[in-house]
């Protein structure tokens, strides 16, 4: 199995971004995705920076795949995934269908991200006849359920599993940030750089739920599969996807390559990464439950 850092989903710091990048380099990653999937307005970055980053990463011997917006909402938007689907010589993470069908009528390979609702053997074919050559399974896919994908999957098709972070769960045309500070989204005051992980949502009862980021909502808790990387080996899974958080992104994609290499046990790994999540663990969907909830450790524990 490979190892890929999914797209930067929170506004940083222009030179926290390319630091952030630099310490990447040398991190043993196999894949980097790059570029802003979650709001047009998070420019501190441009097209230019990130083929620039882009560069700098191929040359360190990473395949960089270049990610387009989830949401389109201007015609700013479509010049920005025109130019993305152009770029002439990194592979593109389509996250919306207008996307891959601009990338499938100009006959370039792309991966299908994880914002396309690919639940079925069907809809993963007709995919892999506009182009898809990898796709990246829904968060809230079951690996039941993704064993039946594999059994249909085409010829040719990779498959890749989010398996760390906050989960990416829905987009909206309202920023929510903006709204927590009573600001309307045209002039945000670009609130989310604070939330450097975003910003957590707490229940009624304090329990930490969601975590608000611009247009997107996430999960307050940290999806971590690391303990089912053997699972995965036995489902015929090509690669696995870290998302990057603000602190301590380079350690934990460490963890997961010792645990990938089989230098370093799971249940170990699973208790050095307790202390470098910014909130509790979560793996629920994995398991066909509820996505807050938290299965493995319990069950090692049991077996204990």
């Amino acid at each position: 199995m490979k190892l890929a850092l999914g797209p930067i989903l929170y506004y940083w710091e222009r030179d926290s971004v390319f630091n952030f990048y630099d310490e990447i380099a040398t991190s043993p990653v196999d894949i980097v995705y790059l570029g802003e999937t979650v709001c047009s307005r998070r420019h501190t970055l441009r097209t230019e920076d990130w083929l620039e980053v882009a560069d700098k990463l191929s040359a360190a011997g990473k395949e960089v795949v270049l990610s387009s917006q989830a949401l389109i909402e201007s015609e700013s938007d479509l010049k920005t995934l025109r130019r993305i689907a152009g770029n002439g010589k990194f592979m593109v993470e389509a996250n919306d269908m207008g996307a891959v069908h601009l990338l499938s009528a100009a006959k370039v390979p792309f991966v299908a991200g994880p914002h396309i609702n690919t639940y079925n053997p069907q809809t993963l074919g007709l995919l892999a006849e506009l182009g898809a050559k990898r796709w990246v399974m829904p968060v809230e896919m079951s690996r039941e359920a993704l064993v039946h994908m594999q059994a249909a999957r085409p010829a040719g098709m990779e498959t890749e599993v989010f398996a760390y972070g906050r989960l990416p769960l829905a987009f909206s045309a309202r920023c929510f940030t903006a709204r927590h500070h009573n600001l309307p989204k045209d002039d945000c005051q670009f609130r989310c750089m604070d939330y450097s992980n975003g910003l957590t949502l707490k229940t009624r009862e304090g329990q930490p739920f969601l975590a608000l980021n611009g247009t997107q909502t996430q999960s307050a808790s940290v999806y971590n599969l690391i303990g089912e990387l053997d699972a995965m080996r036995e489902t015929g899974i090509d690669v696995v996807r870290v998302s990057p958080q603000a602190f301590f992104t380079a350690r934990i994609l460490k963890l997961f390559r010792e645990v990938m290499d089989n230098r370093l046990p799971a249940q170990t790994a699973n208790q050095q990464m307790a202390k470098l999540m910014p909130d509790q663990a979560c793996d629920g969907y994995w398991h066909g439950r509820p996505g807050i909830e938290q299965s493995y450790l319990a069950a090692a524990e049991d077996a204990a």
